[in-house]
């Protein structure tokens, strides 16, 4: 895994955000996962629940923004993705791409390869 972490909320639970490489074989790039649950194992295990096996949480080098919090907390499955920005080309500022539910991205690793 090449980044992930995690942050602690006022209330007790935690959201865990982790980068994951594209679900598709053979596509460049990774993806960002979010999740929100009541701690750190029982979050993996939500991953590990949905097919994504091999998800490990090492350290903390890549914790959550304030703005990937909230938008995790306001979605009603606690559970989003989105790609990961590369570091030399980011999305530009006015065209953030949106957070997608994991359906989708469970979807999309399920597609038929032609």
């Amino acid at each position: 895994m090449a980044a992930g972490g995690f942050c602690k909320l006022p209330n007790g639970t935690v959201v865990v955000a982790l980068n994951l490489p594209s679900p598709a074989p053979g596509e460049a790039g990774g993806v960002r996962v979010l999740v929100h649950a009541r701690n750190r194992a029982r979050a993996l295990t939500r991953l590990r629940n949905l097919g994504l096996r091999a998800i490990y949480l090492r350290g903390n080098t890549a914790p959550p923004t304030p703005d990937e919090i909230t938008a995790v907390l306001h979605h009603p499955d606690g559970l989003i993705w989105r790609t990961a920005p590369d570091n030399a080309v980011d999305t530009p500022v006015g065209a953030p791409e949106l957070w997608h539910p994991i359906r989708a991205l469970l979807r999309h690793r399920a597609a038929p390869q032609a």
